[in-house]
């Protein structure tokens, strides 16, 4: 008798330290948990959406910043992953991007992402101390693949919680949006006395903390950029007012490229003076694809024109491969927007900062 009431309290104390570590599990990282369980899947390529709770730990970033990607890796994988490490990948890809106005007369960001085979998530960030966002993430950047793709609900999903440090394109609640796209050179100093930021948490920089053009621009000054996957590249960005600007890395430096026009389009190559410096490719062509379409319609596009804009300039490969991945407007007006994926024009989402 007195062996067996032992063995209960032993039972019951083991049952008690489990749920005592299951209560501070929970009490930790209940803003992961929270954002885990908000992931799901959107389109079927895959596209995912997911709202990220809590503190990312972005402003303890900006005082160190990161020299490599490994130094991110790091960074991200003791502040946001609790150890589990992550590996970022970066190859190279072919883009476009324009800036106009709508047919409401709303100044509208749109973008292709076209690269190899990418899933791709639209995260949902509200940092305590800067703006809230919706942003598209590359989520190969994070190791993920058509053989290895995160499952919500499922422990194979934990990397995309280093989404907020991956962002490709977004949009703010100021109005503010900004899209990487690739080009074939750079040509910049570094100045010791600054702190290093990578090619996505620039992204994550201005989307956080520029409430126009003009602070995005002074912002990129404060800080050296590297490339990962020495993928370089050069930012469209455009503000509510549309006001927009084109980010170059060259002649040592940080140089601005404004719009002449009451549009901007931004593709693979260096606009800086007109250098045009293109990756031989598709770009120049893809370009004029845009700009004659904008032009034909006076600078204000539908919604269906847009779309249709979109997946006409979408890049194949040259063996036929489809390699349009994703695309996405941003209303810089309304703060609302759509998106659709690989193409596919009949699943076009709507979505809106306020989600």
């Amino acid at each position: 008798m007195i062996k067996r009431n032992i063995g209960k309290k032993i039972v019951i104390g083991i049952l008690c330290f489990i749920l005592f570590i299951v209560v501070i599990a929970l009490v930790l990282f209940s803003n992961e948990l929270k954002s885990l369980a908000s992931l799901k899947v959107i389109d079927n390529y895959p596209m995912y959406e997911m709202t990220y709770y809590g503190d990312y730990g972005f402003d303890e970033f900006l005082k160190v910043g990161a020299k490599s990607d490994r130094d991110i890796e790091k960074f991200v994988t003791k502040r946001l992953l609790k150890g589990i490490p992550i590996n970022i990948n970066v190859t190279g890809a072919g883009c476009t991007a324009f800036v106009t106005k709508d047919d409401k007369g709303d100044t509208i960001f749109a973008r292709n992402f076209d690269f190899t085979y990418s899933p791709s998530l639209q995260l949902w960030t509200k940092p305590k101390n800067g703006y809230a966002s919706v942003s598209t993430v590359n989520l190969s950047f994070a190791g993920y693949s058509k053989d290895n793709l995160p499952t919500p609900t499922k422990i194979n999903s934990f990397l995309t919680l280093a989404a907020p440090y991956l962002p490709f394109d977004g949009m703010n609640e100021k109005g503010v949006s900004i899209a990487l796209l690739a080009v074939p050179e750079v040509h910049m100093g570094k100045d010791k006395n600054k702190v290093t930021l990578n090619t996505t948490t620039a992204i994550r920089l201005v989307l956080d903390k520029a409430a126009t053009v003009t602070e995005a621009v002074e912002l990129l000054r404060k800080y050296n950029i590297y490339f990962s996957g020495n993928v370089k590249c050069h930012y469209l960005i455009a503000d509510a007012t549309g006001k927009s600007v084109i980010v170059e890395y060259w002649d040592g430096g940080l140089q601005v490229v404004k719009a002449d026009k009451s549009y901007q389009i931004a593709s693979n190559f260096i606009a800086y003076n007109r250098l045009n410096i293109g990756e031989g490719y598709s770009e120049f062509d893809r370009y004029n694809a845009a700009k004659n379409v904008i032009e034909e319609n006076n600078g204000k596009l539908t919604r269906d024109q847009t779309i249709d804009l979109l997946a006409q300039i979408g890049v194949h490969g040259s063996n036929g491969e489809d390699k349009l991945q994703w695309s996405v407007v941003y209303n810089l007006t309304d703060l609302k927007g759509y998106n659709f994926v690989h193409r596919n024009k009949k699943n076009v989402k709507e979505f809106s900062i306020k989600k």
